[in-house]
């Protein structure tokens, strides 16, 4: 083994999965700071790097504090929860440094475009004088300081605000306390703009900072901090009293709603702040927040980066800053002026997302909802945009007469409270609504349209490996299968009697069905590659993934390996497995791809050509997938299709700009190729502009972002079914039609529901 090897992160062939989870945030990092991205590009993976930071903590580091009492360990490196988390922060401290070098670099280069972000202290006197005009008239008025003392007790500091800290000495008596003045409240922007020429800006908490001596006037500053505290947001929606007998759906919604608040309440996890500290403010600070001094991390940059989203909106002018704009295009084996289904019956339809529009999927739906010998559509939902096309059209084909089934994952973290609302708006529409088992979420993404016609019962079956989701289909690389397959359809039949039942499928022989017969499938079909590799014939495995933690399937890909077999791995983000320890993983390869979309896709390829299988599938290697969730694969049985998805899948392994490949100790390095660069995500769009099939123009986005890992917890929201104010009501897809259930339009009911203010 390798003399390298850093023994806190790895041990033997395996690899911490929180550790590994880092070094993906760390290839975002890296994308911030790589000058051969656009500058608004790298302003954008800097702030992607945030927010999946702060997801991180939320979850994972606080998952890992509520165990630091129960023994816990990591089943893989034998670390300890403690271990773990020693590990994350002496890594987070590390990664931090370079984020903040980063972020002082793109700010030089932002100069040349006009665009500053200055700091108070280094403005001329006429800049001032307007700063502090502005203060006293518009920000002072709405601040709601507070002096901590016997009366008053330190307050609640929420989830990712920032907060301006003074050490206060009082001019009466000499008492020493504490201001806190929240910098986000009262509508406050957070770049205040300053007059003259080019794009310079104040940040608002540097202002709030600068001026605490005009809030707290009857106090002398001794000193000031900016801090941003980070809460554990790891709710358990399968703990107790979760999973009781409840009487109604209703009652099951109102509990994940309660639930759902009880989020913003947890205990902190991290502590960043911005300034001089001094030692008797960080004990109140850590006394009050029960946070070590190893959970504080100290900050030269500003400590919330949401406001770069801001600037790349007034950098949109200038083209050279950004990607080159990409539509999705009109997939040539769709022609969407025809109807979508006898060209389905004809041959199975693959859309690649986001190279290829979602169109002729949402064609299907609308035209299942008119299709007078649809009998049914039963679909699953985990998580959807916030003004879902695609929900409307279930509660027209509801108001239609079809039997609409939908189940709807009410436990999609960070989605709850949208998939609450929209659970609540199929139920008026007349869709019949279900949820996840018990203790076990449900992950798939199916749709099973039921025909009955002359010839007898007909299946239409879509299974896809994003979610249905219109607004991240367009950064999300998946794809989506659309079957008239009668054997595919008669088992995702059974997948949805299944759930409706709250059972789960016990056997399958096309589908590969987790819980219960998804994993020991992928087991047996990396034995029979041992065997072929054992008998002396070529053998081949590879899977394209978002994560690689389950230990019993790392196990057999090593055992794999020690056989001979050659194993493929395009792992996005974590991965527990290292690869290239000679005698042991030598014969493994693993890959990572971060660029301008976000690699989501699953994609299981066994065997060598001429007995090779190919699925799509809803499901990582991770024991949540495998073992917790229900999640479904499908056979890629067209050769034509299946021939595109290994071209894909291979493309990519020979990417020459954002491939990285696992080295022994762990790292990754960037694959470096001869001849011409190759960006596969770019080619694939090439490919797909060549050869879009005449169509009506899908209307242009702004040029897309990538996207964190998962999308950000907190990202303001301004059309949703659940719980949230919105700027405009939804509009519906045909404006001549009002649909009514029970003497109530629709239309009126979505737009009560999605005006109720979130609490």
């Amino acid at each position: 083994m390798e003399s390298n090897r850093n023994v806190t992160e790895e041990s033997g062939y395996f690899a911490n999965r929180e550790l590994s989870w880092l070094k993906f945030n760390e290839r975002v990092l890296e994308e911030a700071g790589d000058t051969g991205n656009p500058l608004g590009e790298r302003l954008n993976f800097l702030s992607i790097f945030q927010s999946n930071l702060d997801e991180f903590y939320m979850v994972r580091v606080g998952t890992l504090l509520d165990t630091l009492k129960k023994g816990v360990t990591d089943d893989k490196t034998g670390l300890t929860s403690a271990q773990q988390i020693k590990a994350i922060l002496n890594r987070t401290g590390e990664l931090l440094e370079r984020r903040d070098a980063v972020f002082r670099d793109l700010f030089v280069s932002l100069h040349d475009y006009g665009v500053e972000l200055v700091r108070f202290v280094s403005l001329q006197d006429k800049a001032r004088a307007y700063l502090e005009k502005y203060f006293l008239s518009d920000v002072l008025p709405v601040l709601s300081p507070l002096v901590i003392s016997r009366r008053q007790p330190f307050p609640f500091l929420k989830n990712k605000t920032t907060y301006a800290v003074a050490k206060l000495t009082s001019r009466k008596d000499g008492e020493v306390s504490l201001g806190v003045v929240p910098c986000g409240d009262g509508g406050l922007r957070r770049l205040v703009p300053l007059p003259g020429e080019g794009l310079r800006f104040v940040l608002m908490e540097d202002l709030v900072r600068h001026f605490l001596p005009r809030v707290f006037e009857r106090y002398r500053v001794e000193g000031s901090v900016l801090i941003r505290l980070v809460r554990n947001a790891d709710i358990d929606v399968d703990g107790p009293g979760t999973d009781a007998d409840f009487q109604s759906a209703e009652d099951y919604r109102k509990s994940m709603e309660k639930l759902v608040r009880s989020r913003t309440r947890r205990e902190p996890v991290r502590l960043d702040y911005n300034g001089r500290l001094d030692d008797d403010v960080r004990a109140v600070l850590r006394r009050y927040l029960g946070l070590s001094k190893r959970h504080l991390f100290q900050s030269s940059i500003p400590l919330d980066l949401s406001f770069v989203s801001f600037l790349r909106d007034i950098l949109r002018d200038k083209t050279e800053l950004f990607y080159p704009r990409r539509v999705p295009q009109a997939s040539p084996c769709v022609d969407v002026h025809k109807p979508i289904v006898p060209q389905i019956r004809d041959h199975d339809i693959l859309l690649s997302y986001p190279y290829e529009s979602i169109r002729p999927f949402q064609h299907l739906l609308n035209e299942a909802g008119q299709d007078p010998e649809v009998v049914s559509i039963k679909m699953t939902l985990y998580r959807v945009a916030h003004n879902s096309k695609i929900v409307e059209a279930l509660c027209d084909a509801a108001e239609n007469g079809k039997e609409v089934v939908v189940l709807v994952e009410l436990r999609a973290r960070f989605d709850e409270e949208n998939n609450i609302g929209w659970s609540r708006v199929l139920e008026q529409a007349g869709c019949r609504v279900i949820y996840g088992l018990d203790r076990m979420k449900v992950h798939s993404k199916l749709l099973l349209i039921t025909r009955r016609h002359e010839g007898g019962i007909e299946y239409i079956t879509q299974v896809g490996t994003g979610n249905y989701n219109e607004d991240t289909v367009r950064l999300y690389t998946d794809y989506a299968l659309m079957t008239a397959d009668r054997d595919i359809g008669a088992e995702a039949a059974r997948v949805f009697n299944c759930l409706s039942m709250g059972e789960i499928v016990e056997d399958t022989r096309f589908l590969l069905v987790a819980p219960a017969c998804l994993r020991t499938r992928i087991l047996d079909m990396i034995d029979a590659e041992i065997r072929e590799a054992g008998a002396g014939r070529e053998a081949y495995l590879g899977f394209k993934l978002n994560g690689l933690t389950d230990k019993g399937l790392i196990e057999k890909l090593v055992e794999a390996s020690q056989a001979g077999v050659k194993i493929d791995l395009l792992v996005r983000g974590i991965c527990c497995l290292v690869s290239g320890i000679p005698g042991v993983t030598d014969n493994i390869s693993v890959y990572s791809i971060v660029g301008r979309f976000l690699e989501h896709a699953r994609v299981y390829i066994i065997g060598t050509e001429g007995r090779r299988r190919v699925y799509i599938s809803s499901a990582d290697f991770m024991t949540r997938n495998t073992q917790r969730r229900v999640e479904v694969a499908a056979p890629v049985n067209d050769p034509a299709i299946r021939a595109r998805i290994e071209g894909m899948f291979f493309t990519q392994l020979s990417d020459t700009v954002k491939l990285r490949r696992q080295t022994p100790d762990g790292a990754y390095v960037h694959v470096e190729g001869e001849g011409e660069s190759l960006n596969s995500q770019e080619r694939f769009y090439e490919e797909a502009y060549e050869n879009a099939r005449p169509s009506a123009p899908e209307a242009a986005p702004k040029t897309p972002d990538p996207v964190p890992e998962t999308p950000a917890p907190e990202a303001p929201k301004k059309r949703v079914a659940g719980h949230i104010t919105v700027e405009a009501p939804l509009q519906p897809k045909k404006p001549e039609k009002t649909r009514r259930e029970g003497g109530r339009s629709v239309r009126d009911l979505l737009t009560r529901v999605i005006r109720i203010r979130k609490k």
